[in-house]
């Protein structure tokens, strides 16, 4: 495993703390209801942690992507829904980032990193989920604006978001290569909410559908160049796939420390069943592939600061590995609880089903397979 340097282990522990007194106690919450902890998110925001991967002359705190993946771990090991708000903030910011102008990024990037604008990633649609050039979005350019017409699905943060990176057809015919980045906000005319979806698990993250009707768009929120929004949208997932992998670590984590403590104490023939070698080794074997896929997250982490060449392979691979760990420890962890696992008053059926969504979204596991073979064969 990566070993912290100090500044690193001082700010874990300043989240960890954080997450003790104020996220952990709201967790089950948040569950039930479904509603948006916007209480927290001003705890975030008081940290400064909406604005981890906003770069300093931008108005952010950014001092590596790994402090951001340390962030949402922490936030996960408790809540995932909440460790969606951070993981969000950057995910809708990273486009106008990558590929944004020096006037784009001075003039949102405050509003981003102070948490003051709320972002999201507009890429998928009912038609177009791994297959980018099935979309159906488009943007004609008309004088000094784009009129843009469509739909995107499945859009965390959509409901809420102010600021959306919101990616569309500029000329169909040319494929993956016509489309283009815009940054929209809620209140361009044509903007609306169609529908909050309904899921099994990150219930407190908001998640919906979004709809375009000849809403108009200043050209000057074109983000870079028409035709290169596909580049952007997918260095942007070779960031975001590391996050997520931080995010199953997490869950990992609080799934393995509730099933510690619930082995320790529930006796059975008269001993702790963590005192059984079958139930014992189910634990180490849970923490063996935790460990591992930190190693790996972290690992990952260090290359999108880098821009080392093999990034794209490295961020599918932690993805893969850390969100199939997620889901393998979080269902061991309700096994160990047995019939209490089962239960709602219990952490661990949460866990479950918040663990799912790590496979499938961010692309899901197949597609990173997908990529680390062609990464493979390419070389």
């Amino acid at each position: 495993m990566r070993i912290l340097d100090d500044d690193q282990k001082m700010f874990v522990d300043q989240v960890r703390r954080m997450v003790t007194e104020k996220v952990a106690p709201r967790a089950a919450e948040i569950d039930r209801t479904g509603e948006f902890p916007w209480d927290l998110k001003d705890v975030f925001q008081e940290m400064g942690l909406m604005g981890l991967s906003v770069p300093e002359e931008y108005g952010g705190c950014y001092q590596g992507h790994l402090y951001l993946c340390l962030a949402v771990e922490e936030i996960a090991r408790a809540c995932v829904s909440s460790s969606l708000i951070v993981q969000v903030q950057s995910l809708g910011w990273e486009p106008i980032l990558i590929g944004g102008s020096e006037e784009q990024k001075k003039k949102y990037g405050p509003l981003v990193a102070s948490g003051k604008a709320l972002t999201a990633y507009g890429l998928t649609e009912a038609g177009a989920g791994s297959d980018a050039a099935a979309m159906n979005t488009k943007a004609v350019k008309s004088g000094d604006k784009y009129i843009i017409n469509g739909s995107k699905c499945f859009i965390s943060n959509g409901p809420i978001a102010d600021v959306v990176s919101l990616f569309a057809m500029t000329d169909s015919s040319k494929g993956v290569k016509g489309i283009s980045g815009f940054i929209v906000e809620k209140e361009y005319p044509g903007f609306s909410v169609a529908k909050w979806e309904s899921k099994a698990g990150i219930k407190g993250s908001p998640t919906g559908e979004l709809v375009f009707e000849d809403m108009e768009v200043p050209a000057e929120n074109l983000i870079g160049q028409e035709g290169k929004g596909f580049i952007y949208a997918m260095k942007t997932l070779d960031t975001s796939r590391p996050v997520i992998a931080a995010q199953s670590v997490g869950l990992a984590q609080g799934a393995l420390e509730q099933a510690i403590s619930y082995a320790k104490e529930r006796v059975q023939f008269g001993r702790p069943i963590s005192k059984f070698q079958g139930m014992s080794w189910m634990l180490a074997d849970m923490a063996a592939k935790l460990e591992a896929a930190r190693a790996l997250t972290y690992l990952a982490a260090d290359m999108v600061d880098v821009e080392d060449p093999q990034k794209t392979y490295m961020s599918a691979c932690s993805k893969l590995v850390a969100s199939d760990m997620a889901m393998q420890v979080a269902t061991d962890a309700l096994q160990v609880a047995g019939g209490y696992g089962y239960m709602t008053e219990f952490p661990f059926e949460r866990m479950m089903r918040d663990a799912k969504i790590t496979q499938i979204y961010e692309g899901t596991n197949q597609i990173q397979k997908l990529i680390i073979s062609r990464e493979l064969l390419s070389k």
